[in-house]
């Protein structure tokens, strides 16, 4: 019996220690050496050098001065420890009226809401990210289209100029990966702190 038994737990043991502790540590030492800044968690520094969040999280902006982030769904929203979507289809009621108490805001509102903060008229398109939430909650980045029609609020919460504003948004622009993945976008974080550096310049 021995004879049969003792390959099976010599066979477990190794490749219990070559994907439980080689692997990992390997794929660990790889991402540290190769990609520093991302293994460590893609933090952002702001000003005095003090980590103001990471570029991969999403965070809730909320004064006319700054580029607004894409809804979200994440426990209270942008919650990082309950990362997830609201799993509502696209003829969902409540995804698009909303919740008769609003804890829960529908496209309907959201759409609302976002083109009276722009200034845009009733029959101006809405970008899709600017009134729906993704599908972890939490994503960092907005479209062009997103942060360019909050260009104006912005310029004019500010007092600068939109041109100013544009060139900074196509400085951040980030293109799609490898070329074809994606769509061109812009990180909100990134973004903002870059604004309140314009803002240190000029003054």
């Amino acid at each position: 019996m021995l004879k049969h038994l003792y390959p099976a737990i010599a066979f477990t043991l190794v490749f219990a220690l070559l994907t439980g502790i080689v692997f990992p540590l390997t794929i660990t030492g790889l991402a540290a050496l190769l990609f520093p800044w991302q293994a460590k968690g893609s933090f952002v520094s702001g000003a005095n050098n003090q980590i103001v969040g990471s570029a991969l999280i999403a965070q809730e902006f909320k004064s006319p001065r700054y580029f607004h982030s894409r809804p979200s769904a994440a426990g209270a929203g942008y919650n990082p420890t309950a990362s997830g979507g609201t799993n509502l289809g696209p003829t969902s009621d409540k995804l698009i009226n909303g919740t008769k108490d609003h804890s829960f805001i529908g496209i309907k509102e959201l759409v609302g809401i976002y083109r009276q903060e722009n200034g845009l008229a009733a029959t101006d398109p809405v970008p899709v990210d600017a009134v729906t939430r993704s599908g972890s909650g939490l994503d960092a980045d907005i479209s062009l289209q997103n942060a360019q029609l909050q260009a104006g609020r912005v310029a004019k919460a500010r007092q600068i100029s939109d041109e100013t504003i544009k060139d900074l948004i196509e400085k951040k622009r980030e293109h799609r990966l490898l070329g074809f993945i994606g769509e061109p976008r812009v990180n909100v974080l990134v973004l903002n702190l870059a604004l309140d550096q314009v803002g240190t310049n000029q003054h």
